[in-house]
């Protein structure tokens, strides 16, 4: 698992109708350390055919690409690895899909969730959402105190999600957190460059 700051989740849904594959590139050239692909309304084909477009990119840059949800697609793309969710695949089951030596990582909402996830093998977690999001609407948000909490109690990386921009993520950073996943702020953009490399650069100064 390599160490990151800026975590890119690729959502089509929050892409304003335009190609995976170049919000990806952009965000790539933003500064994004790892790219997520994460598509619930399309088919298992079209999903297959955007993460090897964007597998081809990331592998240039040297970072990894992970697929949401869907094991059976990280398998069939080659990607790095695969993010769950709370009502998804164990991770232990996960494990034997898709390989030792790729990336599992969990969400988690709350102390006791990150703690099991971390026993159960997860190379890192998602902790949110801190704050509302329409991409996560069944989920109350955290708030800040959560990440202060998994700071203290968690050994592996992570990563904190919801509702994180530019007009709060020094709250986030204040309250602990190292790195930061984003999906409107940046692939919602209108210059999604120019988004991951301004929230790149507030990273860059903790």
């Amino acid at each position: 698992m390599i160490d990151f700051k800026l975590y890119v989740i690729i959502d089509r849904k929050s892409s304003k109708g335009r190609d995976p594959a170049y919000v990806a590139q952009e965000a790539i050239e933003g500064g994004a350390d790892i790219i997520q692909l994460r598509d619930k309304e399309s088919s298992a084909g079209e999903i297959l055919k955007a993460g090897r477009a964007i597998l081809d990119l990331t592998r240039r840059k040297k970072i990894p690409l992970i697929i949401n949800d869907r094991v059976d697609i990280a398998v069939a793309v080659g990607a790095d690895g695969v993010h769950l969710g709370q009502d998804d695949l164990p991770i232990g089951t996960a494990r034997s899909m898709i390989g030792e030596g790729k990336i599992i990582g969990l969400s988690t909402h709350s102390v006791s969730q990150a703690l099991e996830a971390q026993e159960n093998g997860a190379d890192y977690i998602g902790v949110g959402p801190v704050f509302s999001t329409p991409t996560k609407p069944d989920y109350k948000a955290v708030g800040v105190d959560l990440i202060r909490e998994v700071r203290d109690r968690i050994r592996i990386p992570f990563v904190v999600i919801g509702g994180i921009d530019g007009s709060n993520i020094d709250e986030v950073l204040a309250a602990g957190a190292r790195r930061v996943a984003v999906v409107r702020a940046v692939c919602g953009a209108e210059d999604v460059r120019g988004a991951a490399k301004r929230l790149k650069e507030r990273l860059n100064k903790i």
